[in-house]
C-alpha cells in the first residue's frame, strides 16, 4: 500500500493496491515516523485498518482516528465483541472510532469528577432494549479494565451509538442531502469567522460528526432533550459570537429539514461552533 497522508507518527492515510484503490486509516506504533507521503507502508507495523464508510471523507475520518488514544481504540473494539454476544452489531469503522472516542471523554470526565444524567433513560430501556443490553455488555468490558469504574447510565450513550449505526446505513439520498447541507453550514460559519475554515482539523472533523449524528436523530424523530438547554444562557453569555453563528446555522437546519431544532440542539452546536472558530485562534 501506498501512504497518501501522515496525521501522527501512529496514524496514516494510505491506498490500498489494485484497480479499486481504495483508501484506508492505518493505525500501528511507528508506523508514519519519518515517513512522506508516496512512500510504502511497512505492513509489518500495520495494527488496524479503518475502512472510511457511507461516503465519508477519509481524511476527515483519519484526522478524528488520529486525536484518539490508541488505548481508548483497543479498548472499544474488544468491548463492541462484548456487545456481540447480546447484539449483532455490525462491524463498523466509523462506529468503533465514535465508540473511543466516548469512552476517551467518558474515562476523564471521571477522572475529573464531572457527573452527567442521561433522562433518556427510560425512553431508551423501552425503544432499544436489544442495544441497551448490549451497551451494558460493553460497558462492564470497559469497567473491567478501569481502576475507576464508569457509571452504569454510560450505557444510555452507548446504547444511543449502537442505535445511530443502524440508522446511518442505507439510503444514499440522505447522504446526498448532508452534503449539501454541511456546505451551507460551512459557508455560514466561514462568513461569520471571516476567514476560510480548515476541514481538516480535529474540531472540525468532530463537528461534521456531530451534524452526521443530527441527521440521524432528526430523520428518526429522537432530536436531543436531555436538558442541556438549560446551560444555554451560560454558554450563550460565555460564546456570544458563537452563539450568534449556532442561531444562524439553527435557521439553515430547520429551513432544510423542515423542522424546529430542541434547545439541546442548539446548545451542542454552540459548542461545537465555538471549537471550530475560537479553538483555532489558540
Amino acid at each position: 500500500m501506498e501512504i497518501l497522508r501522515v496525521f501522527n507518527n501512529n496514524v496514516v492515510l494510505a491506498r490500498e493496491p489494485g484497480s479499486a484503490g481504495r483508501e484506508v486509516i492505518l493505525t500501528g506504533r511507528g508506523l508514519g515516523f519519518g515517513v512522506k507521503p508516496g512512500a510504502r507502508v511497512d505492513a509489518s507495523k500495520v495494527v488496524r485498518t479503518f475502512v472510511p464508510e457511507d461516503g465519508r471523507d477519509p481524511d476527515n475520518f483519519g484526522a478524528m482516528v488520529a486525536a484518539i488514544d490508541p488505548v481508548h481504540l483497543a479498548l472499544a473494539e474488544t468491548a463492541l465483541e462484548a456487545g456481540r454476544a447480546e447484539l449483532e452489531i455490525p462491524n463498523s469503522a466509523v462506529l468503533s472510532v465514535a465508540l473511543a472516542d466516548h469512552l476517551g471523554f467518558a474515562i476523564k470526565r471521571q477522572a475529573e469528577g464531572i457527573e452527567v444524567e442521561y433522562p433518556l433513560r427510560a425512553e431508551v430501556t423501552h425503544l432499544y432494549p436489544g442495544e441497551l443490553r448490549a451497551a451494558q455488555a460493553i460497558l462492564g468490558h470497559v469497567n473491567d479494565s478501569l481502576e475507576a469504574p464508569l457509571p452504569s447510565d454510560e450505557a444510555v450513550s452507548i446504547a444511543l451509538h449502537l442505535v445511530n449505526v443502524g440508522f446511518a446505513t442505507g439510503d444514499l439520498s440522505s447522504t446526498y442531502q448532508m452534503t449539501g447541507v454541511f456546505a451551507q453550514l460551512f459557508e455560514v460559519l466561514e462568513q461569520a469567522a471571516g476567514r476560510p475554515i480548515d476541514r481538516d482539523t480535529v474540531n472540525a472533523a468532530r463537528f461534521i460528526t456531530h451534524l452526521r449524528y443530527f441527521f440521524v436523530r432528526a430523520g428518526s424523530g429522537m432530536q436531543l432533550q436531555e436538558g442541556a438547554g438549560k446551560l444555554l444562557d451560560a454558554i450563550r453569555d460565555s460564546y456570544p459570537q458563537a452563539y450568534a453563528t449556532a442561531l444562524k446555522l439553527e435557521s439553515v437546519l430547520e429551513l432544510r429539514l423542515g423542522e424546529e431544532l430542541t434547545d439541546d440542539e442548539v446548545t451542542y452546536l454552540t459548542l461545537h461552533v465555538a471549537r471550530m472558530i475560537e479553538g483555532e485562534r489558540d
